[in-house]
C-alpha cells in the first residue's frame, strides 16, 4: 500500500519538486503510482481527502485575487498544460510552414487515438476541433434534410444549437418541435415522456443536452435515446457539460452524434474541442468546411480548417494525461462533493432558492440560485463587487439567479467565502 507520505516522496523524486512539474511527462508507470494513492480508499473517502486535492490545487495558476466560480463557461489549464502550449508555440515559430505542418501536424494521430481510448469509441470516430458549438454545428448543418423534416429540441438547449437548427427552419423550411419542461426537476419518466411526446413520424433528430448549461440538470439522454431508436429517429448528444465531469464512455449514451469542449472540465487549452459520429453514419454528414470529398467515411474529412493553432491541438494530450492522474471516479466525487458542500448550507439561507436538483444522479458541479427579490445580473454583479467572486448571472425560461461551477482547484475555503457572500446579500 502506497502511504500519502510515500506517494509525496515518490513524486517529488520524479520532477525534483512538488506535484505540479511531474505532470510535464507523466508515463504510464507515474500515472499508476498517482492513482495508486491511499488505495485502500474509495472515490467517494478521497473526495473529502483535502490533502490529495491540496496537491492538485497546485497545479493550477488561478488569481489569488479571484475566486472564480465559472469553470462552466471555461476551465483554466493547469500549468503542465499551459507550458506546452507556449512549447508548441516557440517550436512552431522556428519556421512555422514546416514545424506546424512537418511535425507537429503528425501528433494528431496519437492525439485521437488517446482521446478515443478515454471515450471508449474507435479513433476513427473521432474528429479533433475548436468547441462544441463546432462540433454540434458540424452535425446540425452536415446532416441531410428536407423540407417538413421535424426535429426535437428543449429550449434549455445550449442557445447557439438553437440558432443554428432555427437556421435550417428558416432556410430549408424544416419544422422545430420544443419540448416544454420546467426546471429543476427530479422526474426522469416525465422528461422521457415529454421527449416523446415530440417525436412524430416526421422526426429524423432529437437533439439532447447531456447537463443543461443554465442550471445542471443531467438529462436521462440514454432513455431519451432509445425512445427515438425505436422509430428510427437519430440522436446528437451535446456533451459540453459532462465531458471529464461525469463518468462514461460515449457509446453508453445511445447517441449517434456526441460533441462537446474540451477547455472546459477536461482543462485542456482554450479553444480546443470534439466531435464523434458513428462510423456507419460519416458519409453522409457534410463538413462545416467544405473539402474535395464531402461523402467520404473518413472522420479526417470534419478537420479541414484550414491553418489552425496546432500548439493548442497538440497540449490537449497533456491535459487528458492530467484527467487520467487525478482517476475519472475521484474527480467525478470531488466535484460532486463541492456542490454538495456549499449548497446544503446554501439551501438554509432565508429567502435563497437552489434552482438546481441536488441529487447526484440529477446533477454534477453546476448549480443555479436565486435570491428573492434580486435579478440575475444583480446578484452577480455584487458578488463580484464586494467579494471578488466571479459567476454567471443566468436569466433564462423560469430560471433567474447564478450559475456557481467550481473545479478540482476549488478549496472549501472559496466556497466558504460563497456563503458568506450569499448570507450577506440574503440579508441586504
Amino acid at each position: 500500500m502506497t502511504s500519502r507520505r510515500n506517494f509525496i516522496s515518490q513524486v517529488t523524486a520524479l520532477a525534483g519538486t512538488s506535484l505540479l512539474p511531474t505532470f510535464k511527462g507523466l508515463s504510464s508507470n507515474d500515472l499508476h503510482s498517482i492513482q495508486q494513492f491511499s488505495p485502500s480508499k474509495s472515490a467517494q473517502m478521497m473526495a473529502t481527502d483535502e490533502d490529495f486535492w491540496y496537491q492538485i490545487q497546485q497545479a493550477y495558476t488561478v488569481s489569488p485575487q479571484i475566486i472564480n466560480l465559472n469553470n462552466g463557461g471555461v476551465s483554466p489549464s493547469p500549468t503542465v498544460v499551459q507550458n506546452a502550449v507556449e512549447r508548441y508555440n516557440k517550436f512552431a515559430n522556428e519556421a512555422p510552414s514546416y514545424f506546424m505542418w512537418r511535425i507537429l501536424d503528425q501528433g494528431r494521430e496519437p492525439l485521437r487515438e488517446n482521446l478515443a481510448k478515454f471515450s471508449g469509441v474507435s479513433s476513427e470516430e473521432i474528429a479533433i476541433n475548436r468547441n462544441a458549438t463546432e462540433a454540434l454545428d458540424t452535425v446540425i448543418l452536415g446532416l441531410p434534410l428536407t423540407r417538413g423534416d421535424e426535429i426535437v429540441l428543449c429550449k434549455y438547449d445550449y442557445p447557439n444549437m438553437l440558432h443554428a437548427w432555427r437556421q435550417r427552419e428558416l432556410r430549408e423550411g424544416i419544422k422545430i418541435n420544443y419540448v416544454e419542461i420546467d426546471l429543476p426537476l427530479e422526474n426522469n419518466d416525465l422528461i422521457v415522456q415529454k421527449y416523446v411526446e415530440q417525436m412524430t413520424p416526421k422526426t429524423k433528430v432529437v437533439h439532447i443536452t447531456h447537463i443543461v448549461n443554465w442550471n445542471g440538470q443531467i438529462m436521462p439522454v440514454k432513455r431519451i435515446a432509445d425512445e427515438a431508436h425505436k422509430r428510427g429517429i437519430e440522436v446528437l448528444i451535446d456533451g459540453a457539460h459532462s465531458f471529464a465531469h461525469l463518468m462514461y464512455k460515449i457509446p453508453e449514451l445511445g447517441g449517434d452524434y456526441f460533441g462537446t469542449s474540451l477547455h472546459k472540465w477536461l482543462s485542456a487549452p482554450i479553444g480546443s474541442g470534439m466531435l464523434w459520429v458513428k462510423k456507419e453514419k460519416i458519409s453522409k454528414i457534410f463538413p462545416l468546411i467544405p473539402n474535395d470529398k464531402p461523402n467520404s467515411d473518413n472522420i479526417r474529412k470534419f478537420e479541414n480548417l484550414g491553418t489552425r493553432p496546432f500548439m493548442i491541438e497538440q497540449a490537449i494530450g497533456q491535459a487528458l494525461n492530467f484527467q487520467l492522474a487525478i482517476g475519472n471516479a475521484r474527480k467525478e466525487a470531488r466535484l460532486q462533493f463541492l456542490k454538495t458542500y456549499w449548497t446544503k448550507e446554501a439551501s438554509k439561507i432565508t429567502k435563497v432558492k437552489l434552482n438546481t436538483p441536488l441529487k447526484p444522479e440529477y446533477s454534477g458541479a453546476l448549480s443555479h440560485f436565486s435570491i428573492e427579490g434580486m435579478e440575475a445580473g444583480k446578484i452577480e454583479s455584487e458578488l463580484f463587487a464586494k467579494y471578488k467572486i466571479h459567476t454567471t448571472p443566468v436569466k433564462w425560461e423560469k430560471l433567474d439567479g447564478v450559475r456557481v461551477t467550481p473545479h478540482v482547484y476549488t478549496t472549501l475555503q472559496d466556497l466558504d467565502r460563497l456563503l458568506e457572500a450569499i448570507n450577506y446579500l440574503s440579508k441586504a
